[in-house]
């Protein structure tokens, strides 16, 4: 199972941790591990890539882990763009967690 951790402060997303796999299907066919990796990469992207911040981004791939953590200090344009992504990406895994409730959990802490 992904198990998807998003950590708040408020109504603030801080960080997330997205670790497991789904089981849906063999590696390498899985459309849901596909999927949720292919949102995370792309909200990592746009953080420190496109937005240029420095995002603490941590893998295990022993564990299939993945955590990025906001830095402190966002300007205000940074900070709504920040959060709408990771909103976004919530809001994803939150319909796929509909789709596939024995597959993914998402979880606010």
């Amino acid at each position: 199972m992904i198990t998807a951790t998003f950590h708040m402060e408020g109504s603030r997303i801080v960080s997330f941790q997205v670790e497991g796999h789904s089981g849906l299907a063999d590696a390498g066919e899985d459309i849901l591990c596909a999927a949720v990796t292919s949102a995370v990469r792309l909200v990592e992207c746009a953080v420190n890539d496109v937005l240029g911040l420095e995002a603490s981004v941590k893998t295990r791939p022993e564990k299939a882990l993945i955590s990025l953590k906001l830095p402190g200090g966002l300007g205000q344009t940074n900070e709504s763009t920040c959060q709408t992504l990771l909103t976004g990406m919530m809001l994803y895994f939150t319909q796929l967690q509909e789709e596939y409730p024995d597959n993914i959990i998402v979880m606010e802490v």
